[in-house]
């Protein structure tokens, strides 16, 4: 089986066919995954149309790899599903974002410690809260909430 898939477009809501063909899936398994992961929850609209939202997509070519890739059984693919969820939402707690396929660089205070500009340019006045300032008392709230979980 190929492993590349088309790249997703800028769409906000996808059909069960366009599905199908942009995560390599027929729309009948589409209609299955549906009732075996309680994440997939397209909107349905008139005479139950599905029509499926970007991080759905997402989402299912997360089970397609699971399942078709990595040999994962229905049940453990739900089961790692879970997981990965899971871990997103304690990362999204502890303050971590997911940025797909960014890369997501940490500073600490000391990092912050002569940045003098929000953009290349542009300096702060005195009037206006200093950015480093607020950032460094935003990563120790961040420190400070990390310790109270």
């Amino acid at each position: 089986m190929e492993n590349t898939l088309p790249p997703i477009p800028a769409k906000r809501y996808f059909t069960i066919g366009e599905v199908g063909d942009l995560c390599g899936v027929k729309p009948h398994v589409l209609r299955y995954w549906e009732q075996e992961f309680t994440q997939l929850r397209p909107m349905k609209r008139r005479g139950n149309r599905r029509y499926y939202q970007h991080h759905e997509v997402l989402m299912i070519r997360r089970i397609r790899d699971l399942l078709y890739d990595q040999g994962f059984t229905i049940s453990g693919a739900r089961n790692k599903m879970q997981e990965l969820l899971q871990s997103e939402r304690d990362k999204k707690r502890n303050g971590e974002v997911m940025l797909e396929g960014m890369e997501v660089v940490e500073l600490d205070a000391e990092d912050l410690d002569g940045m003098e500009s929000i953009l290349p340019g542009d300096t702060l006045d005195d009037t206006s809260v200093p950015l480093v300032q607020l950032r460094r008392e935003l990563f120790e709230i961040r420190e400070l909430l990390a310790f109270a979980d």
